[in-house]
């Protein structure tokens, strides 16, 4: 059964398919979609999960026993899998179509695949896998349709724009949907509930390119902890914005947690930096150096604490916002 992307919400609302296929080209909405199935998942009880991870050497046996390892409560069962190349290969397709063919009782199935060309759309094992499960494919929207999609995005964080402002933030992301989604998120941090001036959304979009704001995020990466303090002290006493410094500290950590979950995931890093749109060779070798050093459980504990800064700034907890952010600063730049 094939969804839209817009019905997959009511979909999770009913007890769920037992198998269901995620694809597309825009890596953001795939795992967005993926997330949700996940956590509708847990809130109807598919209280085991078992992540299985296609690389290379692995064993498709491990699909047939993930499915008979049933827990001795008798407590339902998520089986994520995840192919990162596309093509599970011979033996894989072959499994596929045995386990679609016959699918486990007490247990949900998601299969999540990047982009898929013509090819593999042909294969026996796709169109078993696909006739069986209900399928959504995740693609970025075209160039005309993206200022709609930001609107949404907007309204789901109880903000609106003009078309001349969701135009603005358009032409500078270039269609980079992460790129998009950041975008987004810091106007929800920098500006309360309701509508959006142009100005506003300029101030914003451009004051990325903040030349200290750059020479901190650029110090996290490089793992300078004694020029991130400098930087901070400079920002604070130049009065920066605390919202727009918890962007950028935000920005660099969800950046390197989504690199380093797909390294583990068996991405190849070339395909993950064209995602995050990161070019620039000497940046590429700093991020490299920066996922040596900080483990995704690191990475995890530095999101929770950029929430928690988020609640101070907006008066929910007490404490130091800017102590907060050398703090933060300091956990992203050790080494080991």
């Amino acid at each position: 059964m094939n969804l839209r992307p817009d019905q997959l919400s009511a979909a999770l609302d009913k007890p769920l398919a037992p198998l269901w296929l995620v694809h597309g080209n825009e890596v953001l909405l795939v795992l967005e979609a993926a997330d949700a199935i996940r956590a509708a998942a847990k809130r109807q009880a598919y209280d085991e999960r078992e992540t299985l991870v296609v690389g290379q050497g692995f064993k498709w046996d491990a699909l047939t026993l993930a499915a008979g390892n049933l827990s001795l409560f008798g407590g339902a069962k998520l089986i994520d899998l995840r192919i990162p190349t596309g093509k599970p290969g011979r033996d894989g397709g072959d499994a596929l179509q045995r386990y679609v063919a016959a699918l486990p009782a007490q247990t949900l199935t998601l299969i999540t695949l990047p982009e898929l060309d013509w090819t593999v759309r042909k294969t026996n094992w796709f169109k078993a896998v696909s006739e069986a499960a209900h399928c959504l494919e995740l693609n970025a929207p075209e160039r005309e349709r993206l200022p709609d999609w930001l609107g949404r995005r907007l309204a789901a964080q109880k903000q609106t724009a003009s078309a001349d402002a969701l135009a603005f933030i358009a032409e500078h992301v270039e269609g980079n949907l992460l790129a998009a989604h950041q975008e987004i998120l810091k106007l929800g941090l920098l500006h309360p509930e309701g509508a959006l001036s142009l100005e506003q959304v300029q101030d914003a979009v451009l004051s990325v390119a903040r030349y200290d704001i750059d020479k901190l995020r650029q110090a996290v990466i490089e793992g300078d902890p004694a020029r991130c303090a400098r930087l901070l002290e400079g920002l604070k006493g130049e009065g920066a914005a605390p919202p727009l410094v918890l962007w950028a500290l935000a920005h660099e950590t969800r950046s390197l947690a989504t690199l380093c979950q797909g390294r583990d995931d068996g991405q190849p890093l070339t395909a993950l930096f064209k995602a995050e749109r990161i070019f620039d060779p000497r940046r590429q070798q700093a991020v490299n150096r920066a996922l040596a050093r900080l483990s995704m459980g690191a990475l995890r504990s530095a999101l929770v604490h950029a929430a928690r800064i988020d609640r101070m700034i907006k008066g929910l907890l007490a404490g130091d916002v800017w102590d907060e952010f050398l703090q933060l600063a300091l956990r992203l730049a050790r080494r080991t």
